[in-house]
């Protein structure tokens, strides 16, 4: 097979979009820039080799990081090292519990609004970007010039992303774009701020003139917390949250890349991957973190497809932290913000605009409401907000859909032909459908076209067979699965059935083993 030198490029590519979101994001936690991309290193390198969807990127996240900045206020860095190392076992235990599955249930509309309030996020935070430290230490708009300056290159790098793939997609045209922009700010000598300007700005003053992104290789080191049942009390409310929206970040990444590539990740490899990485991460001095889908984006885009792209990007980035650290100091943050700014282009689900009036208005509100509470808060939550809507809403629309046609049979018999699911949410109109008082001495009710779903439907005929002989009549239950009529416990011998044509389905109910 001819080896594909655009794995490697693309490697490359990625290693320098991960530089300041690394930095970045470290700051937000309240730890050194270099934790932030040790956990950069880390998470890419191991999430590469032993995760489920080859050509996904991981790192320092800023979903992660938010939850950590409380905990290192409080109790310091030793035990965010701590707290990493117990999520990376849960989110394991989830892997070998094989619940990675079950992110397929998410539903198309949440995953739209998951996508298009990312692509919001992504843009959004680029937006720092454009700041600069005043003399008192705060972050303000640039200057006019500045200001200028940076967009005019941060729109040359787009022009070049979007104009070189239509040439050749030889070279990828992200790091085609870094290189030329960081050669004409060097050659022409523009004023334009770089990375390390950036890095020098979220420092206090002291720091600021000695800031360097060079450092050295991780080392293992045991988190220096006390062994005791009050650290992991501290810690585990932490490492359950970072566990969950790492986990969730993750494999809707995954989904969202299968969906691209038209490939299938595997769920429950990447959950034991990411815990591996996670706990590395605890035991050499990173942050942890997860998925990335803007540096996903940029690498499946460059043609790094492979485990091998992945790998060589946290390679890079460790061989720049060590030997090159001078190198991506200089890259101007506009040639990043460029490459940001085309991922958001690229990530939007510009279609669902055009949704409107044509979907259900129910999918069209949880799309935006996806994409709202993903701005405001964070993409886990933004997703378990947007699956509960969905069963909510599902639960009503099917609630509505059972109903019965009745009929007297030749022995006399009032019969009850019922259509739809009987569950927790139609069992309101299921009690409706029946007359009690004014029915004959004889009611059957017909299952064959019906199903009970839950404990709730069972307890709801427990209920009507009651009703039945309060009055002193008979009911029949016909067709209705074995396994319903063992939980009917108060209906007594009320069941007239054809054990040949009975169903089997199994109810979703704890009373049976």
């Amino acid at each position: 097979m001819e080896f594909d030198w655009r794995l490697l490029l693309s490697g490359v590519t990625v290693a320098l979009a991960l530089v300041p979101e690394a930095v970045a994001f470290a700051f937000v936690a309240g730890v050194e820039p270099m934790v932030g991309l040790y956990a950069a290193f880390m998470m890419g390198l191991l999430t590469s080799i032993f995760g489920g969807r080859p050509g996904m990127i991981s790192g320092a996240t800023g979903a992660t990081a938010v939850v950590m900045v409380s905990l290192v206020a409080m109790h310091g860095i030793q035990y965010l090292f701590a707290a990493i190392v117990v999520a990376g076992l849960v989110q394991m235990l989830a892997g070998v519990l094989r619940l990675g599955k079950y992110i397929r249930i998410v539903p198309h509309p949440v995953m739209l609004g998951f996508v298009n309030g990312l692509a919001i996020v992504i843009f959004l935070s680029q937006l720092k970007l454009f700041k600069v430290a005043d003399e008192s230490g705060q972050l303000v708009l640039m200057e006019d010039r500045s200001l200028y300056m940076m967009g005019a290159l941060i729109i040359a790098t787009m022009l070049i992303m979007h104009f070189l793939p239509k040439l050749t997609k030889v070279v990828p045209a992200g790091l085609v774009a870094i290189v030329a922009v960081t050669l004409a700010v060097i050659g022409l000598d523009l004023e334009t701020r770089n990375v390390i300007d950036f890095v020098r700005d979220m420092l206090p003053a002291d720091q600021a003139a000695t800031a360097t992104l060079k450092g050295e290789l991780p080392s293992f080191a045991i988190p220096t917390v006390p062994f005791t049942l009050e650290t992991l009390w501290i810690i585990l409310p932490y490492s359950l949250i970072i566990a969950a929206i790492g986990l969730i970040e993750s494999l809707l990444t995954l989904t969202l890349i299968d969906e691209i590539t038209d490939t299938r990740g595997q769920g429950n490899r990447e959950c034991i991957g990411q815990g591996i990485a996670n706990t590395t991460n605890g035991f050499f001095g990173g942050m942890g973190g997860c998925a990335m889908i803007g540096q996903s984006m940029i690498n499946i885009n460059s043609g790094g497809r492979g485990r091998l792209s992945g790998i060589t990007a946290a390679v890079v980035l460790l061989l720049f932290i060590l030997f090159g650290s001078s190198l991506i100091e200089m890259i101007p943050l506009a040639a990043l913000v460029g490459i940001m700014f085309m991922v958001v282009l690229g990530t939007f689900e510009w279609s669902s605009l055009r949704l409107l009036g044509k979907i259900p208005a129910t999918d069209m509100f949880i799309i935006i409401l996806v994409s709202a509470v993903t701005v405001a808060t964070d993409l886990a939550i933004a997703v378990v907000v947007g699956v509960i809507v969905s069963a909510l809403v599902f639960a009503w629309k099917h609630a509505q859909h059972i109903y019965v046609d009745t009929y007297m049979d030749d022995n006399g018999y009032k019969v009850y032909d019922l259509r739809g699911p009987i569950f927790f949410g139609s069992v309101s109109n299921f009690k409706e459908l029946f007359d009690v008082k004014n029915d004959p001495q004889d009611v059957v009710i017909e299952f064959k076209r019906s199903r009970v779903s839950d404990h709730s439907g069972i307890e709801a005929l427990d209920s009507l067979a009651e009703k039945y002989q309060a009055a002193g009549k008979t009911l029949h239950l016909r067709h209705l699965s074995p396994e319903c009529r063992q939980l009917l416990k108060r209906a007594g011998n009320l069941c007239e059935v054809n054990v040949l044509e009975d169903p089997t389905y199994r109810v979703a109910t704890d009373e049976l083993a």
